[in-house]
């Protein structure tokens, strides 16, 4: 599983936010971050902070994540440096500003993507009453295994979560539910 951990101060407390490769967004794909709760997946109040200041992606191909301006006139500092256009790559320990507001990269687990996990389910047989009972293969069947309850949800689940304990499953491990052999 891929996942950064942004940390920050806001009114005297601290937060912590992990942004996960495949997390669900109000922009797929990436986490936007800012003042406007409606336009952004973490919301800000620092009034320095743009409406929709920034976004965080991870790039498959880099094995990366990186760092998206999204309001020039006012552009995130990364390590002491204006990004004024584009994107530049995220590291353990970055510290972010946007505008006055402070974020730090506290973590960053980058894995190779995982194997999908491969289930055999019971062999199932069709009842003929003239011949014996003649085994069929059912056609192969994706899931997506709960993190939290490891109980299996069909692929339409990601966007809404797990039916039986609420866990988003972002960050849940495909499973192709195979025909036994």
């Amino acid at each position: 599983m891929n996942v950064l951990t942004l940390q920050w101060h806001e009114a005297s407390i601290t937060r912590t936010q992990q942004i996960y490769e495949q997390q669900y967004s109000k922009n797929p794909g990436t986490c936007r971050i800012g003042r406007d709760p409606l336009r952004c997946d973490i919301v800000l109040t620092h009034p320095t902070v743009s409406g929709l200041h920034i976004e965080i992606f991870f790039d498959s191909q880099q094995q990366r994540f990186y760092i998206r301006n999204l309001r020039e006139p006012n552009p995130p500092q990364i390590d002491g440096k204006p990004l004024i256009k584009g994107e530049i790559s995220l590291s353990e320990g970055s510290i972010i500003y946007l505008g006055q507001q402070q974020l730090q990269v506290t973590a960053i687990s980058v894995d190779s993507i995982p194997a999908t996990i491969i289930v055999q389910p019971p062999l199932q047989s069709v009842h003929n009453h003239h011949k014996q009972s003649i085994p069929t293969q059912p056609n192969p069947v994706y899931a997506l295994e709960c993190p939290k309850c490891h109980k299996m949800s069909p692929p339409e689940n990601l966007q809404i979560g797990c039916p039986w304990c609420g866990t988003s499953l972002a960050a849940a491990v495909s499973v192709l539910l195979a025909p036994s052999h």
